[in-house]
């Protein structure tokens, strides 16, 4: 009796047992699931055009695996065609792109990662219309915008609480390009500094330039006019962005006009141009960005007005020359695209399909396969991504 006693507790005990070691396995599993959610998960901010029902700039959480998303908040601010966030990602800046001077300006916000808000600081006028791109240099005190209408660019000095002084700089560029309907004066499209934080390059779509300006962290002018002053392409290009290559040994340049990804090798300060390749083959003259995956391995560029979509291209590590390997259709008017840090994730900001794709990369070929989880937001500009932490 003493022995069916003493079986009949063991049992029970060996059953509570492994009751409790399940347990513990699946709290584990749901820990571990957790964890790797959130090692996946980052902040996207994506800026509009508010013409329409778009309000300003918006954030989601992304999970840069799956594609899927979730909005978290938004706040209200006109046309934030273009945002940068400086290194630390406490602080956001963004234009407004307006045609009139006296409304074109750029903008500070705080953001917390906690709940994933923005919150606004101040806004500087530009005094040049249409800004349409914006930078910060890696100490986050400095910040540039690129104004298209006014043909020039203007520069900010970064206060301790992350606003923006009243500017200090208004650059301004005269001339004009081949293209007598679209480069009748100087558009600055894109502000760049280099990979070393000794120069910015300004890409003038208007007179087909690359001006070139030195840093100085000391004196009255934060930027000075570099040598040589200008890189001159082809008559006609019209450069609109700059992208440096992960190793900082070559630059990559998307003209609008002409259609052209042209590739050049950086060397302090120097651009020398190593070749140019097709990236819109219809002749649309509406080339938009332009964006290379973390590895160095690809290059995106995408194309507007017809057969609009995304040029692929492979990217020869040792000379930077590109091959053509595929192209994918996207939504109307991929005016921007974003690769997420893993470089698993390609996102289009399509302004008139009124949504952002999200395509999966493929690691070995660079093509992209689209996800399905679609994100639907009225005039999608921009997009950048924060970590969550």
């Amino acid at each position: 009796m003493l022995k069916k006693v003493v079986a009949i507790f063991s049992s029970v005990f060996l059953i509570i047992g492994c009751g409790n070691k399940n347990a513990n396995n699946n709290a584990d599993n749901q820990s571990m699931d957790q964890i790797e959610k959130s090692d996946s998960e980052m902040y996207m901010l994506v800026g509009t055009y508010t013409s329409g029902e778009s309000k300003g700039i918006y954030v989601y959480k992304l999970d840069t695996i799956t594609g899927t998303s979730k909005y978290i908040s938004e706040i209200k601010v006109d046309n934030p065609s273009y945002l940068v966030l400086d290194q630390s990602e406490k602080f956001v800046y963004s234009v407004t792109e307006d045609e009139g001077i006296g409304t074109s300006a750029a903008n500070a916000f705080s953001f917390d990662k906690q709940d994933g808000k923005l919150t606004f600081i101040n806004k500087q006028l530009t005094g040049g219309g249409a800004p349409c791109y914006i930078n910060i240099d890696a100490d986050g005190k400095h910040v540039v915008t690129a104004n298209y209408l006014g043909g020039s660019l203007t520069y900010f000095s970064v206060n301790e609480a992350g606003g923006l002084e009243t500017a200090s700089q208004v650059i301004s560029f005269s001339g004009k390009g081949t293209d007598v309907d679209r480069q009748k004066q100087s558009h600055i499209h894109c502000v760049q500094f280099t990979p070393d934080g000794k120069f910015l390059f300004a890409n003038d779509l208007g007179t087909d330039k690359i001006h070139k300006f030195n840093v100085n962290e000391s004196g009255d002018n934060f930027l000075s006019v570099g040598s040589p002053a200008a890189f001159s392409i082809k008559g006609g290009s019209g450069p609109r962005h700059l992208k440096f290559h992960p190793n900082n040994k070559f630059a990559y340049v998307i003209t609008e006009l002409s259609g052209d990804v042209i590739a050049f090798d950086y060397n302090d300060g120097n651009l020398k141009e190593i070749q140019t390749i097709k990236a819109d083959t219809v002749n649309a003259k509406g080339s938009g960005d332009i964006g290379i995956t973390p590895n160095g391995k690809f290059l995106y560029a995408s194309n507007r007005l017809k057969n609009d979509g995304l040029a692929i291209f492979s990217i020869n590590e040792a000379d930077g020359k590109l091959t053509k390997v595929g192209y994918r259709t996207t939504g109307v008017h991929p005016r921007n695209f974003a690769i997420t840090p893993n470089g698993k994730l390609l996102l289009v900001a399509c302004r008139d399909s009124d949504v952002i794709q999200v395509f999966k990369i493929d690691e070995n070929t660079g093509l992209l396969e689209d996800t399905g989880h679609d994100i639907n937001l009225d005039m999608p500009v921009c997009i950048k991504f924060a970590s969550i932490k």
